[in-house]
């Protein structure tokens, strides 16, 4: 199980309070994924959240236009946040995630995570500011490698 001094190291968690930080490792799950194994598939139901301890994970999408899916972004840095369509409508994964190399990983299931955030809404709302600047991010990112395709 998840620590609650190892889940206020990660930027989405940030300021929470340590009574939070607890329900959240309550239900959140350690997993081990190997090289070239694939943790989520692009247009899939999303329903959690996933956060790399160690690792790295490429995020790809596929495009009409070529028979090969393009890396869009890594999550190679400890804490990283990543499958936020878990949490965010219409919950169905924007790209798929492949391990580039084995990799550890924390597991948030969304539905109590969101009533979570719900019953505390002031730590929600920093919670979903941070998931807002990540799909931002990761929007320039995806933006940048599909203009290099081009």
């Amino acid at each position: 199980m998840i620590t609650i001094d190892a889940l206020s190291r990660f930027d989405l968690f940030k300021g929470l309070s340590e009574s939070l930080l607890a329900e959240i490792a309550a239900f959140s799950e350690e997993v081990s994924v190997k090289q070239g194994e694939f943790i989520f598939h692009e247009g899939e139901k999303a329903d959690k959240l996933h956060f790399l301890l160690n690792g790295s994970v490429a995020l790809r999408v596929k495009l009409t236009s070529r028979p090969e899916s393009v890396t869009v972004s890594f999550v190679s840095m400890p804490y990283q946040s990543f499958g936020w369509s878990g949490i965010v409508a219409p919950n169905h994964y924007t790209s798929s995630a492949e391990c580039d190399e084995d990799s550890n990983l924390l597991i948030i299931p969304a539905a109590p995570f969101m009533k979570l955030l719900e019953a505390n809404p002031e730590s929600g709302f920093k919670v979903m500011q941070r998931i807002a600047e990540t799909i931002a991010d990761r929007l320039r990112n995806s933006r940048q490698a599909l203009l290099k395709t081009m």
